[in-house]
């Protein structure tokens, strides 16, 4: 009876600091040989982080790299079998590489086969692909490895099998999106029927910049089915055994939803980005609105609130509902608290503006002024005391540019800006369902950026749920204006929806990185030139 017990470790390693991922490492691998492993498997890229972008350019990058792999190496424990994510140089080539340390030495270098080239990934900038299976053998049973997108497609997993494996152990740097695990677990089913291999699939976690890697690790047993999945978005240590050529079964998570699953990778997107970056603390300006309301939980739940502060801001068009209900939200949240009217700020700027304005009427110009008089404000106290200041725009609009530049959409970084409206509402209920701290009013009461008297967001835009449907394909599913109408919704509406995203490309330029949550958003997947005159089909001529 053949019996391989694998130690999984999805760990939240930090692109750069080597030292510390080689400790969480050795940590691992310390731990697995205490319990009994015969292998540790790492996620992919585990030793420098994930991704590590240009730093990949540097000789200096690779030599620290080597480094670390040998200290690895060298303070293994005996026993144990490791493998281990890393860059290797060879002969002028660079690969994503998996090393098996055994021994105190590298026994063996896996590399990557296929490395993707979309999405966000960019691996074909820095990486060579490499050509041949490995196969090692580990307590008697044959270990064939592969890393991330090998087992997306045919190729990398049937190499394996032909040399022998009996188990597929795959290293993983698979950010997250709404429904990602879903996919991952039936690609890997693909393999499976494939090739008849089990596979044990290790994840990253954790937040680097605008990505959000969720481990959420899992195996399936030859038949494709789940028998072990690790948390949503945090680390863990588990081991999975092999017996007789197949996994056992442990008992799996619950079921979450996909709100929950959302509001837990935006909490870790935020407490990444602050902690991996050294910001201490969190500013946000509050409006009484829906969208400040949810970016304030959440920073509050991946802070804590004695590291939150919030500012609200009134103007004369400021309703008393709305300082109400942003009273009640911090109360019952425990964040520090301050309001400062704008008021004296837009008369000062109305005087110094008014002899270069002359006559001309007011719009947009004086709501803008509001805008940044409040974002100098933020900034102001971020100076002073070294908070960040989230922001609070969402996707419906950074699409279409409903936002003010240099005033809410500066900040340093932007924590729903792949939310759209339609969802902000939805994270907004599963939140409350798990502690009512959002105020009613502030989920039913119409949008409104409260610039001018009696303005709601439906004077400037069409209705949430069509604007985001009309977004969604556009951007998301690449649909041409011709296929959205025929799907019903009307051509005027397609056409000033399109042409407010095609115009606003400047503005998403000069926006904070925020978490990345579908498929395409507004960073790494979007590269649109800003000069763009390709007309869109709207006919079919």
């Amino acid at each position: 009876m053949s019996t391989l017990r694998i130690a999984v470790a999805q760990l939240n390693c930090v692109v750069g600091d080597l030292d510390h991922n080689a400790a969480l490492i050795l940590d691992a691998a310390r731990r697995a040989a205490e319990q009994g492993a015969d292998l540790l498997l790492t996620p992919e890229l585990a030793l420098c982080g994930y991704p590590p972008e240009d730093l990949l350019l540097r000789p200096d990058f690779h030599r620290a790299c080597a480094r670390q792999l040998a200290r690895i190496a060298a303070g293994a424990p005996a026993g144990l079998a490791l493998l281990v994510g890393h860059p290797h140089r060879e002969d002028d080539r660079l690969y994503n590489a998996a090393s098996l340390i055994r021994g105190g030495q590298v026994e063996a270098t896996y590399r990557k086969m296929r490395l993707p080239n979309y999405e966000v990934f960019d691996e074909e900038r820095y990486f060579d692909a490499g050509t041949d299976a490995l196969v090692v053998d580990i307590a008697g049973v044959k270990v064939g490895v592969n890393i991330c997108a090998d087992v997306w497609e045919p190729g990398a997993p049937e190499a394996a099998a032909a040399a022998g494996a009996q188990v597929l152990a795959v290293l993983n740097a698979s950010p997250w999106h709404l429904n990602k695990p879903v996919t991952r677990e039936q690609v890997v089913g693909e393999r499976i029927a494939a090739t008849g291999l089990p596979v044990v699939y290790c994840n990253l976690v954790g937040g680097q910049d605008e990505l959000v890697f969720d481990g959420a690790s899992f195996a399936l047993d030859r038949s494709a089915r789940l028998v072990w999945r690790a948390p949503h978005c945090q680390e863990h240590f588990a081991l999975v055994e092999l017996r007789d050529g197949d996994v056992l079964p442990q008992p799996l998570p619950q079921q979450s939803t996909v709100e929950q699953d959302c509001y837990e990778a935006l909490v870790l997107g935020v407490r990444d980005y602050l902690g991996k970056n050294g910001f201490r603390s969190a500013l946000i300006g509050l409006s009484g609105g829906v969208d400040s309301a949810l970016t304030l939980c959440i920073a509050v739940d991946a802070l804590g609130a004695d590291r939150v502060r919030a500012v609200m801001m009134p103007s004369p068009y400021t309703a008393q509902m709305s300082l109400d209900d942003s009273r009640a939200l911090v109360k019952n949240l425990g964040v520090q608290y301050d309001e400062v009217s704008i008021a004296p700020a837009m008369a000062t700027f109305e005087q110094m503006l008014k002899p270069l304005f002359g006559d001309a009427a007011a719009d947009t110009t004086e709501e803008n002024v509001q805008a940044r008089a409040r974002m100098i404000m933020l900034m102001a106290l971020s100076n002073k005391t070294g908070a960040i200041v989230l922001t609070t725009g969402n996707k419906s609009e950074m699409a279409v540019g409903y936002s003010t530049l240099y005033g809410d959409l500066a900040g340093g970084f932007a924590v729903i800006k792949d939310i759209f409206k339609t969802f902000v509402y939805r994270l907004c209920d599963w939140r409350n369902s798990v502690r009512h701290d959002i105020p009613d009013n502030i989920l039913t009461r119409a949008p409104s950026a409260e610039l001018r008297p009696d303005q709601t967001d439906q004077d400037s835009l069409p209705p949430y749920a069509v604007l985001d449907a009309i977004i969604e394909a556009y951007m998301e599913r690449d649909e041409s204006p011709r296929d959205i109408i025929a799907r019903g919704f009307a051509e005027a509406d397609v056409r000033r929806v399109i042409g407010l995203l095609r115009r606003n490309e400047y503005k998403r330029r000069q926006a904070p990185p925020g978490v990345r949550v579908t498929e395409r958003g507004f960073g790494k997947d979007w590269r649109y030139p800003i000069t763009n005159r390709y007309a869109d089909e709207y006919d079919a001529s």
